[in-house]
Parts: C-alpha cells; sequence; structure tokens
C-alpha cells in the first residue's frame, strides 16, 4: 500500500502561502522585521507588507530574500505563482484572465487608457486608484496587474497588436515623470519583436469602436474569442460570429491607423512634448 503523503497544513492559496513562507523563514532565522531590513537593504515597512500579504512586491526583492534565507528559487517561485493567480482579479475578468494566459496572440483597440499588458507600474497605479480602489486592496490589484504583464515575458509570448486611440495618449497622468515613464514604456514594448503598436491619431473619422475597448484571443484550438468593454459593463465574447462581426470592425479600425513605424515616432514625439517634474 502507497504511503500517504504528508500534509504540511499550508495554505493552498497562492498568496496567502508566500507571506506565510516568508513569515516562517523570519521565524526560524530569529530575526525582526527591522534587523531584516538591515541585512537586506529594503524599509521595514516594505517586509511587514509581503508577510501580512498587502503587497506581493517585485522580483529583485524577493530574489534578495532567497539568497538571504539560503533558499535559492523558492521564493522566487511561489512570488510567479502569487502574481499570475487569476483569484486576484474581480469575477467578471476570472475567465478572461486565465484564456489571455494560453493565448497564442492578442489584438487590443483603445479609445481611453493604455491596455493592461502595456501599463507601467505608476500608470496602473493611479488608474486603479481612479477607479475607486485604495489601500490593501490597491496594492492587490497593482500587484495582479504587474502579474498580467508577464504574459509578454514569458517563453514563446504571444504576439500582441494594440491600437491606441490618440486620446489614450492625450490623456496624462497627475504624476508627471510616472507619465513620462509610461510613455517611455510604450516606446520601449513597441520595438519588441512580438510586440506592435500603431496609433490611431484624431481627425480619421468616426468608426465602429468610439465607444468601445476590444481585445482579441487566438487560442491554441484555432478559434478566437473577444472581451468587450464600455464605461459600464465588460462581456467575454465567444459566440463566432459576434467575434467576426467584432474583428471586421477591429480590421476597418486598424486600416486608419498610422502604421508602426509612424505610430512609434508619433509617440516618441509625445515624449519629447510630456512635462517634466520641476526640479527642486
Amino acid at each position: 500500500m502507497p504511503q500517504r503523503r504528508v500534509v504540511t497544513g499550508r495554505s493552498q492559496e497562492p498568496r496567502q502561502r508566500f507571506a506565510e513562507e516568508l513569515r516562517l523563514l523570519r521565524a526560524e532565522r530569529g530575526v525582526s522585521l527591522r534587523k531584516l531590513a538591515e541585512d537586506v537593504g529594503w524599509d521595514p515597512s516594505q517586509f511587514g507588507k509581503l508577510e501580512n500579504g498587502h503587497t506581493l512586491g517585485g522580483p529583485e526583492v524577493v530574489e534578495a530574500l532567497d539568497l538571504y534565507y539560503g533558499t535559492p528559487g523558492l521564493l522566487l517561485t511561489l512570488w510567479e505563482l502569487a502574481i499570475a493567480d487569476p483569484s486576484q482579479f474581480k469575477e467578471q475578468y476570472r475567465r478572461y484572465m486565465r484564456l489571455e494566459a494560453e493565448a497564442l496572440s492578442l489584438w487590443h483597440y483603445g479609445g481611453g487608457t493604455v491596455h493592461g499588458l502595456l501599463q507601467a507600474p505608476r500608470y496602473a497605479r493611479e488608474l486603479l486608484a481612479a477607479g475607486g480602489s485604495s489601500g490593501v486592496e490597491l496594492d492587490r490589484q497593482v500587484d495582479a496587474r504587474a502579474g498580467r504583464r508577464t504574459v509578454l515575458d514569458k517563453d514563446a509570448a504571444p504576439s500582441f497588436r494594440a491600437i491606441l486611440s490618440e486620446a489614450v495618449l492625450r490623456t496624462s497622468m497627475r504624476d508627471a515623470e510616472g507619465w513620462r515613464e509610461q510613455l517611455e514604456h510604450l516606446v520601449e514594448m513597441g520595438q519588441r519583436l512580438n510586440v506592435t503598436i500603431q496609433v490611431l491619431p484624431f481627425g480619421r473619422g468616426l468608426h465602429g469602436l468610439m465607444d468601445t475597448a476590444v481585445t482579441f484571443l487566438r487560442m491554441p484550438e484555432g478559434h478566437a474569442v473577444a472581451w468587450a468593454e464600455n464605461d459600464l459593463r465588460g462581456e467575454l465574447v465567444e459566440e463566432a460570429s459576434r467575434v467576426e462581426r467584432l474583428h471586421r470592425t477591429y480590421d476597418e479600425v486598424r486600416d486608419l491607423a498610422l502604421n508602426p513605424a509612424e505610430s512609434l515616432t508619433f509617440i516618441v514625439r509625445m515624449l519629447e512634448e510630456a512635462p517634466c517634474e520641476p526640479s527642486t
């Protein structure tokens, strides 16, 4: 008779398990948060938030903790599982998130904001805060948004085409330096082999996606699905005929947009015009 597996009693929820492991490792080392911060080189409050599950932090601090505790790769693996966990997203987005992680290619049109896969950290935080998130919930959503961005960094990453209305690039952030960071990030992403960014300038006329942001996903089985949303609601569209109608409209919008090279030039010009933080 096979031996029964030992049940650790530890959390099976990725985010909680990551925080739990951090607390256990520090307890085994017998150090305070302040001593940990002195040894590793980060603010004590950062480690407190990590151990409470209020934030997941970034890969740099997690790698530093792996080195400090002598757990090569363990914490980074737990962090990757936590940050990619679809349960961090609101219920209506979860199925879409799972499909996004599996897609072979993605096509997007956005008329108001930068797509989540192209958002720099400070842009994501300001956007989510404007939507009403705050405190611990805001930290969680920012972490979840960062997890989404890893889709374009993985091995065999999908190809991604994003068409951005000029309105997206004219709606700057309150944080001037954060806005420059976002524009620089778009330029950097647009130079990747698997990413294509196009800009739809003002003056190209009315079109069928004026009030709708849409993302199409081509799945490994060959079919495509679409996520369409407006100010009030989002919907996962899976019926083939509806996806096809949306895609024809998307193609018409793409034909109106600048080509990729012209679009990058446009974004660089926006970056040159972007305000800088006043010197002190």
